[in-house]
């Protein structure tokens, strides 16, 4: 495993740059997706950037889609809920987590699951791809509501829509262009791609999202994207904030760091 410290400074150049309230620092996380292991050593980086820097009031962001498609979604959200213990995290709900969520009472919805992740999650909280694999479906909804604690249910049943810190707006997916913030519809907060990526206007804030993989943080004049795949291309990524000053900092494994090179 392989752990690398990456500083981009960022700017908008064609309007205003957007800014974060004096005396706060933020970090948010793009789409961990059950790897526990990149973010153990994000954590990790997180932690030692934010006590090199002068004191502040700092917040740190988790976009969301904690689970799925990598091997342990249970440690994931357990690691999450410990970090929300020890310091302020707020924490945002991704489809993955919303297709979970509805798989409870959706035998539909749990297929759809199954196909885009869910298997690796049900195998995380103890349920063998054999017995997925085996039984009937609406056994296997049981079998995944034994399974998965309810307190876990429930810590991601509350994660939220979007949050707004200063000029920035951190949500999962993105959000429709051309409708006022306090109108978004939380199924376009967790799902959107277009007309939100291609948008080159004004969302009312900058955006910071994952959702949408790209090699390097996609960074725009009104809008960041930080999922960098770290469930197939091996890395993690967060941004820091403060004041109108921005960086990446990311977790890597041997995978990461070769595509990287």
């Amino acid at each position: 495993m392989l752990s690398t410290l990456r500083k981009i400074l960022g700017r908008t150049d064609t309007r205003r740059a957007p800014s974060i309230p004096s005396g706060e620092r933020v970090y948010a996380v793009g789409d961990i997706h059950g790897r526990l292991d990149l973010f153990e050593d994000l954590i990790h980086i997180i932690e030692s950037d934010d006590a090199s820097r002068p004191r502040a009031r700092t917040t740190i962001v988790l976009l969301g889609d904690l689970i799925d498609r990598g091997p342990d979604s249970a440690g994931v959200v357990e690691r999450a809920r410990q970090w929300g213990q020890q310091r302020e995290v707020q924490f945002i709900q991704g489809n993955h987590e919303e297709m979970l969520l509805v798989s409870r009472e959706d035998t539909d919805a749990l297929r759809s699951f199954l196909k885009f992740g869910g298997l690796e999650t049900m195998v995380s909280y103890g349920i063998s791809e054999e017995t997925v694999a085996s039984v009937e479906i609406e056994e296997l909804q049981r079998l995944m509501t034994a399974a998965i604690p309810q307190t876990d249910f429930d810590f991601l049943e509350g994660f939220e829509k979007m949050v707004r810190i200063g000029d920035y707006l951190f949500v999962h997916a993105g959000v429709r262009p051309n409708t006022p913030l306090e109108h978004q519809m939380g199924r376009d907060c967790r799902w959107i791609r277009e007309p939100f990526l291609s948008h080159r206007g004004d969302f009312g804030a900058f955006v910071v999202h994952g959702h949408t993989i790209t090699p390097e943080p996609d960074v725009c004049d009104n809008r960041i994207g930080i999922d960098t795949g770290a469930f197939v291309h091996g890395t993690l990524t967060a941004i820091g904030l403060q004041g109108t000053e921005r960086w990446f900092l990311t977790a890597q494994d041997e995978t990461g760091s070769a595509q990287a090179a």
